[in-house]
């Protein structure tokens, strides 16, 4: 499974739950800027308001849009292919968000949460997806739903 990843160039890299994925096999970084465009191909999308991710969904490659929750649909429209709204069962955050521009959905994960848990659901647990993730025994901890290695 390949995971690709648009980021919005405007969110600061340091501050992404993404950013320790960098390099890692079978992950793909893309920025929005520029104004440019993304052929994601046919694949599951990550998105709050999809079907859930289910074992049909298995074999398939994955897209997570990394932006704040208000700028998804218009990030959105860049993206090019079949691409699969699924969203993921309900879990619980341990990321301590805290937005001054904007209220974060009450369901919402970080964003290296929601890979995880993606993976995890479709293929099994990834703990390397988490190695960097400061809040990742948290996380896990709070939902023990999720399959660990």
């Amino acid at each position: 499974m390949e995971i690709l990843i648009v980021r919005d160039p405007r969110e600061p890299a340091k501050k992404c739950s993404l950013t320790p994925l960098r390099g890692l096999a079978g992950v793909r970084f893309v920025s929005l800027r520029g104004g440019r465009r993304v052929d994601a191909g046919r694949r599951v999308w990550l998105h709050p308001e999809g079907e859930e991710l289910s074992a049909a969904d298995r074999g398939l490659d994955l897209l997570l849009i990394d932006c704040a929750w208000r700028k998804l649909a218009t990030l959105s429209k860049a993206i090019d292919g079949e691409l699969l709204p699924r969203r993921l069962p309900k879990l619980i955050t341990a990321y301590p968000r805290k937005s001054k521009v904007a209220v974060d959905p009450e369901d919402g994960l970080a964003s290296v949460e929601a890979l995880y848990a993606a993976i995890a659901l479709l293929e099994g647990p990834r703990p390397e997806l988490l190695a960097n993730y400061h809040w990742a025994a948290a996380f896990l901890d709070a939902n023990p739903s999720l399959p660990r290695a």
